[in-house]
């Protein structure tokens, strides 16, 4: 009998289970890179189901959240199978690390004055507890290795997604050093400004395989609010 030659946690693509000898001409229960333009969220690499248990709708409807501010955020269905597996995580970590904070946000260092602080003051605005370089590294410190505690020291990961950052990842700098770390625990939540889903997976494929948001049709303040709601996993009022 053929052996799959997928890792435990699945393809990474269609084209690798179409090689693989065991799943060649099965039809795979992951979608790929699927982009909807009449949403503000897009879905990658792993579909998620929204089963419920407590955190969302079960029938496929869209879920709604409360952040720490008492601010009742609603989602999409397309939305809310984005952030409802954050949801359920931000609820189990913060049992288990009570200490840690809510998001560690990942941004190119071109954006640090500009979309990225915006996005900070959101989150915070929204009641969520974020790790930001610009004002969490201390004077004279060593940049990797404080970056390095900020990850371990958060639950989620928010990648900013904007022109400036995919050129940090084509050239490798700190930014691209971050993201490599975040990929790692699965706990990744893309926010794409400015930027297609189209470019995202032209230069990163694996970070364009994570469900994320996107501004095209909506706030910055607004996609704060919905991930600093699932961020709190607070039910809504």
């Amino acid at each position: 009998m053929a052996r799959c030659t997928a890792p435990v946690d699945g393809h990474r693509s269609a084209a690798a289970a179409a090689r693989c000898p065991a799943c060649r001409g099965r039809r795979s229960s992951r979608s790929y890179s699927t982009y909807d333009p009449s949403r503000t969220s897009y879905r990658g690499g792993s579909s998620y189901s929204g089963s419920g248990g407590g955190f969302g709708s079960s029938s496929g409807g869209g879920g709604s959240r409360r952040t720490r501010t008492g601010r009742t955020v609603s989602y999409t269905p397309t939305e809310w199978r984005t952030v409802e597996p954050f949801t359920q995580k931000a609820s189990e970590q913060a049992q288990a690390h009570p200490d840690r904070r809510d998001l560690f946000l990942c941004h190119a260092w071109d954006d640090r004055e500009g979309s990225a602080k915006e996005l900070y003051g959101h989150l915070k605005s929204n009641g969520a507890s974020v790790w930001f370089s610009e004002e969490d590294l201390p004077l004279g410190s060593l940049m990797i290795r404080e970056i390095d505690k900020g990850l371990r020291n958060s639950r989620v990961g928010i990648v900013l997604v904007t022109p400036a950052l995919l050129r940090s990842i084509e050239s490798q700098g700190v930014a691209e050093k971050e993201l490599a770390a975040l990929l790692s625990t699965r706990r990744v939540i893309p926010v794409l400004h400015g930027v297609s889903f189209d470019e995202l997976n032209n230069v990163s494929p694996l970070l364009a395989s994570h469900a994320g948001l996107s501004t095209k049709e909506s706030t910055l303040d607004s996609v704060a609010a919905k991930i600093a709601a699932a961020a709190a996993a607070l039910p809504a009022a």
